[in-house]
């Protein structure tokens, strides 16, 4: 079994995908998409065939392509199912899931490239005010989540438990990104508190944008 992983090094959706390989024990070859090169690698006819939306990550498993990085880690859970990044219980496997939701569909999108693109060479905003939009959207998506996280009796050392999930999977590349927008941090000690957790776990190291091979 060989696995291919379209990814962009810096892309928190690709982020997410290599943690949850690198949880399972999961061995895949890197394929750069890079998001910024010639106008961007994911517009190349090549590419869009894989996926029409032209986003990153795919994933190539025996022939097959899965897109979207949620729908990626549910097939893997399913597929690899040891060890599981979802609890046994309905309701806490719902909890986990809204967690995940909460980064990939309401944090995320915001900041995501094609939306900053669209903000500074579409509508002519300035760095400044780009920097004002994405610090915003973090930092309202941030104050949820460490309400949540903070009150949850469900959550130990990372957002579920003392063993990492599909929460953990999102959230450690959202804070990536905090940081990278420069982002206070020192509202959300639960959330920089699982962060830590995280990252003293070899998965989390080897899945960070640093240690890929088309760093930059």
């Amino acid at each position: 079994m060989t696995i291919h992983l379209y990814s962009y090094f810096r892309s928190s959706a690709s982020y997410r995908v290599r943690i949850a390989l690198h949880l399972k024990g999961l061995s895949y070859d890197t394929v750069p998409v890079h998001l910024l090169n010639n106008g961007g690698e994911q517009y190349a006819p090549a590419f869009s065939a894989l996926n029409p939306q032209s986003l990153v990550p795919v994933m190539e498993e025996e022939g097959r392509h899965i897109t979207q990085s949620l729908a990626i880690l549910e097939y893997l859970e399913e597929r690899f199912p040891t060890p599981a990044l979802l609890p046994p219980g309905l309701l806490d496997r719902a909890h986990v899931r809204e967690i995940a939701l909460a980064i990939a569909c309401d944090i995320h999108p915001l900041n995501n490239l094609r939306v900053l693109r669209m903000l500074k060479q579409e509508l002519g905003l300035s760095d400044e005010i780009k920097q004002q939009w994405i610090q915003h959207w973090i930092t309202l998506g941030f104050g949820a989540l460490e309400t949540q996280l903070a009150g949850s009796p469900r959550r130990g050392r990372f957002c579920f438990g003392d063993t990492p999930t599909m929460a953990d999977c999102c959230l450690i590349p959202q804070i990536f990104n905090a940081r990278r927008f420069n982002v206070d941090m020192t509202p959300y000690p639960t959330l920089a508190a699982i962060e830590e957790a995280c990252s003293a776990l070899e998965a989390f190291q080897l899945a960070q944008p640093s240690a890929q091979p088309d760093a930059a």
